[in-house]
């Protein structure tokens, strides 16, 4: 049975997934990186007028804001997140997304002419969507679910409330924000627009029932190798090849814990380029961990064997620069678990079993959450993010519309009745 309305929800994600919003880290300097995101979000300013919204664009921070009043006392305001950016593709094809009605569950031909189809056999989560109304791409280009689909969910729940007055709630904040997949978007992001907030949720990448309040704590590292060039036959006892000390630091990194031997709650330390001469190397790293002790010793391994090839080679040889680029949003709720509590509450209100998980990355949530709002991710429905074969379904985003009016209904509920005290339990 359908929750909002279906036609309304097909219409807006179809409408918004044709805009080419894609971030670009290339223009990494302009706020956003791209003009169409500022176009869409200005388009969603205007449109949740209709929902009884006060709204606004920032021209700072580059986030479209909208604010639903309460309409009981005494609930504390609430915040939602949706991304109008979309991965880098192949921008020479427009977006034409496709729709099929009553989907059950055979293989689709998105693109025929160049061997692209959506084949349950390799994508077996697909024949959990029979009967439903599967939207895709046409094969040559990314469809946008990620986070288009977040976006009309939330849609459809301020439509959903505007129509039900009924429904008790407190201020509703909702943000649509740029650059996300870049992740500059939520380092932006100005708590001064979500006045009085105390918690929020991301409507970011995940099957109904999914939900991550666990994402990974980041840092990047990037170690530049200083040789000393002379001709090889005159190198005994002057040359330092840049690309020798490269190769003997790359050895020393710790070969079984890399993203191809990790899964589930473990960490690693990956590769991510390098470049060598023998006049200068070059390597690129990402560090991550959901352990807070078990991130800092990993950063804490990638300093000693620079210092110890220092001592060796020579301190002036290196250089490290060790940036971190989130935290872990557990960091930011293991001592407000009624954040976690009120989402499974309400997923289970919604009739989802909750599927809580670890988020092998990272979100908005984690920016904003260091900036003093928790907030975990919810799911936006659909899968195959960021490539051609992304699809999702009327069906997944109307859940996503029914969980986030039910947030909002059972907080108004529990802040009157005495908000559940029950600890934070871990799922890893």
């Amino acid at each position: 049975m359908a929750f909002s309305d279906f036609d309304f929800l097909e219409k807006n994600f179809i409408h918004y997934a044709k805009e080419d919003t894609q971030s670009k880290y290339a223009n990494k300097d302009q706020v956003p990186t791209t003009p169409n995101q500022v176009k869409m979000m200005k388009e969603l300013a205007d449109q949740v007028k209709d929902y009884d919204l006060e709204s606004y664009y920032n021209e700072k921070t580059a986030f479209a804001i909208g604010h639903l009043a309460a309409n009981t006392a005494g609930v504390a305001p609430i915040g939602f997140f949706a991304h109008v950016d979309t991965v880098e593709f192949d921008d020479r094809f427009p977006i034409r997304p496709q729709v099929h009605r009553d989907y059950q569950g055979q293989k689709l031909a998105l693109d025929e002419a160049n061997g692209i189809f959506l084949d349950p056999e390799e994508f077996p989560d697909l024949l959990t969507l029979k009967g439903q109304t599967l939207i895709t791409s046409d094969g040559k280009t990314v469809l946008g679910t990620d986070d288009k689909a977040g976006v009309a969910g939330l849609l459809a729940a301020l439509k959903y409330l505007h129509e039900h007055p009924e429904v008790e709630h407190g201020d509703i904040y909702v943000a649509f924000g740029p650059d996300e997949e870049i992740g500059l978007g939520g380092q932006r992001f100005d708590p001064a627009d979500f006045p009085g907030v105390e918690f929020a949720y991301t409507l970011d990448n995940g099957r109904p029932g999914d939900f991550e309040y666990e994402t990974f704590n980041a840092s990047a590292a990037d170690l530049t190798i200083k040789g000393t060039v002379v001709h090889p036959g005159e190198a005994y006892g002057l040359l330092v090849n840049a690309t020798t000390i490269m190769t003997e630091f790359l050895a020393a990194l710790p070969q079984d814990q890399v993203p191809e031997k990790s899964r589930g709650h473990e960490g690693f330390i990956m590769v991510t380029d390098a470049q060598s001469s023998v006049d200068s190397a070059h390597v690129g790293l990402i560090i991550r961990d959901f352990d807070w002790d078990e991130f800092l010793a990993k950063e804490d391994l990638v300093k000693k064997l620079v210092a110890s090839l220092g001592e060796k080679y020579g301190p002036d040889r290196f250089q490290l620069d060790l940036r971190r680029q989130y935290e872990n949003i557990y960091n930011g709720v293991k001592d407000r678990p009624y954040v976690v509590n009120l989402a499974l509450d309400s997923y289970e209100k919604a009739g989802l079993a909750p599927n809580v998980q670890t988020f092998r990355g990272g979100t908005d949530g984690n920016f904003i959450t260091k900036k003093g709002i928790p907030t975990p991710n919810l799911f936006n429905g659909g899968g195959n993010y960021h490539g051609r074969y992304e699809y999702v379904t009327v069906e997944q985003m109307d859940k996503l519309a029914e969980v986030l009016v039910t947030i909002a209904d059972e907080h108004a509920r529990q802040s009157k009745e005495g908000q559940d005290k029950r600890p934070l339990e871990k799922y890893w």
